[in-house]
């Protein structure tokens, strides 16, 4: 509930401090003293738009505060937790400043927070029902989640929804699949041909440095077979060759080892060169043997070079690259297979899912259907409860008729994690009337009496802990405010209320009472609020029955409708 608001320098607030209690809560006071500039305060906890208008004439800024001690809820629990705010000690603490540059600042427990995080937590803490007010209970996008609560379906709701983002899980995955597989088929026939260009072309490792090799020798086979004969004829062949010549000196050494024996190594030396030369010269014999000019070769080795050069400049930078490049090809064909079969079997699972949700969201449907029909009675009960006898309401379906297992692709088609109903709750205040939108009545009394008969059905379901009411009895007097009054009593049993009321008929059925005062201080107008006591109570509610003059037979009154609550 909410246990404490504070209010400074809003409006012609100066500062407010209202200690609210459980039960009903009655807000009172002479019209323009300042009660709706309270219910605009709380709005702003809420998350409603604020401009710098509303700061008090003289402040650079306008705060509100409000302490709560909500229920043990998972709901809330698990939104805080996702805002990353701490609930400490089950108490929530927010704190809402405005400034003149149009700056907010926004503290839920000490942490920083936006707008938009205020306006979910708001909607979870407190509902106002208002002539004017923008409620839960008139967006149609929320009647269906108050219809589950009604017919105690939120549980199969939710269960519907986590089999819904499976079902949309899988037909990502799906999708995602049959792209990749429709554009790997695509790529498939030319990966096909390049594997198969690849596997024709027989490449071998090095191939090209070898065949460059060969060119080298081919196309210069003349010049070298000349340098390799001259060579040939300098060191082995000619009468004056290197080797001739050494061997003319070996002999002459012979001759004088027998005088110097220190030319023994020396010729060992020259001997050791000349079998050297011999080898060299025969080796240039047969190398010149083997080295011949062959045109017909030479153009098959430049057509080789040729073809492999195109073939890197098609596929790879190098042949290296080029088988590469053909395993990674044969791998990707290879992972194409394995992704169909991996699509065959989630299409097996998604098929499962949606015969799973169809059959979870039609029996849903039904079930809201049946609820629907109870709601309706229940709602026009209480209205003519509420001095509205004769209203119509009806909860409507987007489509009033029997769901079947034959529309399964059109049900498909619509299914949302809530199930396939969309509705919206119509009513018809004047009997002969046509039902209509409950968003476009008009009349601010019967608007009043719709909404507290339907939270007065759904008190028991609703999440909700404070409900405001501003002005419900606007339009209604006498006995309907009597029964009005009832009503906040019971509803007051399940939540906190607070409510605005200018008749004595409702405040004297409140728990506790708050008197909303406007008076001059220092030459500035400001609003005042009090917790009445018994004796102010009776007098309170003596002004409300008889006005600013106060008899003894209208305190009388008074104190008789208080002793009867």
């Amino acid at each position: 509930m909410l246990a404490q608001l504070v209010i400074s320098n809003f409006a012609i607030i100066n500062h407010l401090e209202i200690n609210f209690q459980p039960g009903l809560n009655i807000l009172s006071g002479e019209t323009g003293a300042g009660k709706s500039i309270i219910i605009n305060a709380v709005n702003l906890i809420l998350g409603g738009r604020a401009s710098g208008d509303l700061i008090r004439t003289g402040a650079d800024e306008a705060r509100v505060e409000a302490f709560f001690n909500p229920p043990d809820n998972p709901a809330l629990s698990e939104l805080l937790s996702g805002m990353e705010i701490p609930l400490d000690n089950g108490e929530l603490l927010i704190k809402r400043t405005l400034s003149r540059e149009g700056r907010n600042k926004i503290l839920i427990n000490g942490c920083i927070a936006t707008l938009q995080m205020l306006s979910r937590l708001g909607s979870t803490l407190i509902s106002i029902s208002g002539q004017h007010s923008n409620q839960l209970l008139l967006g149609p996008e929320n009647h269906l989640f108050l219809l589950d609560d009604f017919g105690v379906l939120v549980d199969e709701r939710m269960d519907l929804a986590k089999v819904f983002d499976q079902y949309e899980s899988l037909k990502g995955s799906c999708s995602q699949l049959s792209r990749i597989i429709k554009e790997g088929r695509e790529k498939q026939e030319l990966a096909k041909f390049q594997i198969q260009e690849i596997d024709a072309a027989q490449i071998l490792e090095q191939e090209d440095k070898l065949l460059d090799e060969e060119k080298k020798r081919l196309k210069y086979a003349v010049q070298i077979r000349e340098i390799i004969s001259k060579t040939y004829q300098a060191l082995y062949e000619n009468e004056a060759s290197a080797l001739s010549d050494i061997s003319m000196c070996i002999r002459d050494l012979n001759h004088g080892i027998s005088m110097e024996k220190r030319l023994e190594p020396i010729i060992k030396s020259l001997e050791s060169a000349a079998s050297e030369i011999e080898a060299v010269g025969l080796e240039l014999r047969d190398l010149q043997d083997c080295i011949e000019a062959d045109p017909v070769r030479l153009e098959d080795v430049e057509e080789r070079l040729q073809f492999l050069n195109n073939f890197k400049r098609k596929y790879g930078p190098s042949l290296e690259d080029i088988q590469k490049f053909q395993k990674r090809l044969s791998g990707m064909m290879d992972n194409l297979d394995q992704k169909e079969k991996e699509l065959e079997k989630i299409e097996l699972e998604l098929k499962g899912t949606e015969d799973k949700i169809l059959k979870r969201a039609i029996e849903l449907s039904k079930k809201r259907r049946i609820s629907a029909e109870i709601l309706n009675s229940s709602v026009e009960k209480e209205l003519a409860l509420l001095d509205m006898e004769g209203t119509r309401f009806e909860v409507r379906f987007d489509e009033q008729k029997t769901l079947g297992s034959n529309e399964q692709e059109e049900l498909l088609k619509k299914i949302t994690a809530d199930g396939i109903d969309k509705i919206e709750f119509m009513i018809s205040p004047n009997v002969g009337e046509e039902l209509r939108a409950l968003s476009r009545i008009a009349s601010g009394g019967e608007l009043s009496r719709i909404m507290l008969a339907l939270k007065s059905i759904l008190a028991r379901k609703q999440s909700v802990e404070t409900v405001v009411f501003d002005e419900v009895d606007a339009g209604i007097s006498g006995a309907t405010a009597e029964v009005v009054g009832e009503k906040l009593q019971t509803l007051a049993q399940y939540h906190q209320i607070l409510c605005i009321t200018h008749l004595p008929q409702i405040a004297s059925k409140g728990k506790y009472h708050f008197l909303v005062k406007k008076r001059v201080k220092e030459n500035r107008t400001q609003t005042d609020i009090l917790a009445l006591t018994s004796h102010e109570r009776i007098q309170e509610i003596a002004r409300l029955l008889g006005g600013k003059v106060i008899s003894k037979q209208a305190m009388a009154h008074a104190k008789d409708m208080l002793s009867q609550t």
